[in-house]
């Protein structure tokens, strides 16, 4: 399949959701030479370490590896652990400027999880930790692997589900927090890693 560079008149940007909010998939916003550039600079230089969460009252320390990075040092909890972020580096700052460009969003963070398999995954949850914008948008930057992604509505259950391909970029915007949770399931099938880049926006600062 032939990628190109993303031109924004090239794709029909379309809610894939029913109901009470908006997420948007677009596809192939990265050439394959750039998405393979990009993920193994992220691969190599970001700063990754084992999330530690907190599940019904123990501490679990995830094979999942994780980053946190943005504007200022600002801090974000969340699965009560605390993260303070990092300074920008180059391939992010790059890859923030596109993402900022394709959803006509501004971002100041980012926080980046490196699955090395589809042993790994992430359970039904929703991005509404009190540091984030209050129906801000987050953008979801896909690299490696293709992923199934699904949402769940928290009163009806319905699900959406959707498949996550390399160089595909997911935006949720509005009040998608307030009514969908969102969930990355593991896979048996899945046996190459993949990175994700959910660019965010912190308001109520804080920083260390």
């Amino acid at each position: 399949m032939n990628r190109n560079l993303f031109h924004q008149e090239q794709y029909t940007q379309k809610n894939v959701l029913p109901k009470d909010g908006s997420v948007e998939l677009i596809q192939n916003v990265l050439s394959l030479e750039q998405e393979s550039r990009f993920f193994h600079s992220l691969f190599s230089q970001i700063h990754w370490q084992s999330d530690e969460i907190q599940l019904f009252g123990k501490k679990i320390i995830t094979k999942r590896k994780v980053a946190w990075y943005g504007d200022e040092a600002y801090s974000y909890t969340y699965s009560h652990s605390t993260k303070v972020a990092l300074a920008w580096s180059s391939s992010l700052k790059e890859l923030k400027l596109l993402v900022e460009d394709i959803s006509k969003e501004s971002f100041n963070s980012c926080l980046l999880n490196l699955y090395h398999s589809g042993q790994e995954g992430m359970s039904w949850h929703a991005d509404n930790e009190k540091e984030l914008q209050k129906h801000g948008a987050i953008a979801s930057l896909s690299l490696g692997a293709e992923r199934k992604f699904s949402f769940k509505h928290k009163t009806t259950g319905e699900k959406v589900n959707l498949n996550l391909a390399g160089g595909s970029l997911l935006i949720m915007r509005g009040n998608t927090q307030d009514h969908w949770l969102h969930q990355l399931p593991k896979s048996k099938k899945v046996t190459s890693p993949r990175i994700n880049l959910t660019f965010r926006t912190i308001e109520n600062h804080s920083w260390q």
